[in-house]
């Protein structure tokens, strides 16, 4: 059924049809994620709600917004891409969020949370300028239903004059259980409240906004979803209206509705067997720590045990802080705590903490505060695509006064770090990738600033790399290169931000060749080219070029950019004699 189904059979079938075509679809999507890996439980409690609203609602027509846009399976399955729905998340592939240039149903780009109703005010506002007639939906999850841009759109649709349908997917989950005072809100709204005249005064908060608010439904009883957007749509051509309905993660694989964390990605099937988890070892260092040191506390944005913070949550409660998906109110929240005397750990994604750029700036540099920030997933990430690749925090983080910036070659060298970091009093930045698939020999003690020797070498080349993965490559390049009866020397650069100029001072190489996982503008080689722009050097960098990284394996993609053990050799080699 699924194969061939097109928006305008959808509209025919009856509701016996959709509920079977529903459960098709979650056979599809269950098969397709545990061999592509992806977003599991989340997609699975939005099936019902999607079959509905592209039965209500006319796409691409009308246009369809998601908020992070992880739970867009269905509309995928359903908007023509039955045929490539196996290349999901994979190179070349459809990505696992929606895209603009994939698919015309896809009407706006989105990754990170709290866009949609801005994008969907946005699109409205110039349907109304174009003289245009269409709807404009968007579907939010309560996760995000806590981040602060939500706001500054509600607080802009009267001076917009414009309408839009606003579903909030109400399933108590962002990644992490949603916390705070909205997420109580919520849960006050979704009550069987016998007592409606309450829970109707309560409801008038969105009023204020200028939305219609109309609650709470059973996201998962299809009938109800489509007898209810019918009603909606006709009400969005005099007003704007929240549909608040209440959907299970995981909905139909009893195991995700048991896990809803757990399961909200899934990775896909690797025979490579890592060292362990940098997220493990944070959450043991800090537990660790926090026994002998009361300053420390522990911060995340909706990410408690993605970032390995759980035992140190259960262990230390008093000092353990999840804001919900409000990455720019966590880095205040450091500062400020920090002002007080107390030492703050902040894990983040990196390519969250993008979001939190001016407070970084402003709040912890500008006022010169002992906070640490511990950035998971650097470099590139793979097949969650352009918006969720790691690559750029090196280049906006060098640029700030006052910030130390750190990259560990190991996780035994993260533990390290840590340690080191308890007693550091000032801005810092610690960044590594999910994975430690290898553990390295030399161990100097941590000092600012300074970096190690790996390998000795004796030829007119030295590599200069910071990070596992970078180190890695190079080593791998140099073994390589001995074998030929070149001898290139490889150092450790993990301090990214004091360079170690006294190292830098003393090679003796007339090549130097830098490596890293991260964009080339404003990383390690950018520092490295401008700190011997006045000298005779040779540089080569190996780092990713100016351009967004698509999805696809992280091996595969960094050696689609040139970043690999292969092209180092080959550019030694070529240049031996020069």
């Amino acid at each position: 059924m699924l194969e061939n189904i097109t928006s305008a059979q959808l509209k025919t079938m009856t509701l016996k049809e959709l509920l079977a075509l529903c459960e098709e679809i979650r056979e599809v999507i269950t098969a397709t994620v545990f061999k592509n890996g992806g977003h599991l439980s989340s997609n699975l409690g939005m099936v019902e709600l999607s079959v509905a609203l592209h039965y209500v609602f006319d796409f691409p027509d009308d246009k369809l917004v998601f908020d992070v846009g992880h739970q867009c399976y269905t509309h995928k399955l359903l908007s023509g891409r039955y045929q490539q729905f196996n290349t999901i998340r994979k190179k070349d592939g459809i990505s696992g969020f929606p895209k603009r240039d994939e698919s015309e149903y896809d009407c706006y780009n989105v990754g990170h949370a709290g866009t949609s109703v801005s994008a969907a005010l946005g699109i409205a506002k110039a349907r109304d300028v174009i003289g245009k007639d269409f709807n404009v939906v968007a579907v939010i999850g309560d996760g995000s239903f806590n981040n602060g841009l939500i706001y500054e759109a509600f607080n802009s649709l009267r001076l917009l004059n414009t309408n839009i349908l606003l579903i909030l997917n109400d399933n108590g989950m962002s990644i992490a259980p949603t916390v705070g005072s909205m997420h109580e809100y919520l849960e006050l709204l979704s009550e069987n409240d016998v007592q409606k005249s309450k829970m109707d005064r309560h409801a008038k908060i969105f009023e204020r906004f200028g939305f219609a608010y109309d609650g709470v439904y059973d996201g998962n009883d299809l009938e109800q979803m489509i007898n209810k957007l019918f009603e909606v749509k006709q009400r969005l051509k005099h007003e704007s209206v929240i549909l608040h309905v209440l959907t299970k993660k995981g909905k139909g694989y009893e195991f995700c509705e048991e896990n809803p964390e757990s399961t909200h990605g899934i990775s896909a099937n690797t025979a490579a067997v890592p060292v362990g988890e940098y997220s493990e070892m944070l959450g043991k260092t800090l537990v660790r720590l926090a026994k002998d040191d009361d300053r420390i506390v522990a911060v995340t944005a909706a990410m408690t045990s993605s970032l390995g913070l759980s035992d140190f949550f259960s262990s230390y409660p008093n000092r353990a802080i999840d804001v919900g998906i409000c990455e720019e109110h966590a880095t205040i929240l450091c500062a400020s705590m920090a002002t007080e005397g107390l030492k703050p750990y902040y894990a983040v994604y990196s390519t969250f903490l993008q979001r939190s750029f001016d407070e970084i700036i402003i709040d912890i540099c500008g006022q010169n505060l002992p906070v640490t920030i511990c950035i998971d997933r650097a470099g590139i990430s793979g097949s969650d695509g352009e918006t969720h690749q790691g690559v750029f925090d090196l280049s906006f983080l060098s640029l700030i006064p006052n910030l130390t910036v750190a990259v560990p070659k190991d996780i035994n060298e993260f533990e390290s770090m840590l340690e080191w970091s308890a007693s550091f009093n000032a801005p810092l930045a610690i960044r590594y990738p999910r994975e430690s698939k290898k553990i390295f020999g030399v161990k100097a003690p941590i000092v600012l600033g300074k970096w190690e020797t790996l390998k000795e070498g004796n030829s007119n080349f030295a590599i200069i790399a910071c990070g596992e993965r970078a180190i890695t490559l190079a080593m791998s390049a140099a073994d390589s290169l001995d074998s030929s009866g070149i001898s290139v020397g490889v150092i450790n650069a993990r301090f990214i931000k004091p360079l170690d100029t006294q190292m830098l001072d003393s090679i003796k190489a007339k090549h130097i060749i830098t490596v890293e996982d991260n964009m080339l503008i404003g990383g390690l080689g950018s520092l490295i080219d401008g700190y011997f722009s006045q000298s005779n050097k040779v540089i080569k960098n190996f780092a990713y070029s100016d351009k967004f990284v698509p999805q696809g394996d992280v091996g595969e993609l960094m050696r689609d950019f040139g970043v690999s053990s292969e092209e180092i050799v080959n550019y030694i080699k070529s240049n031996e004699n020069r």
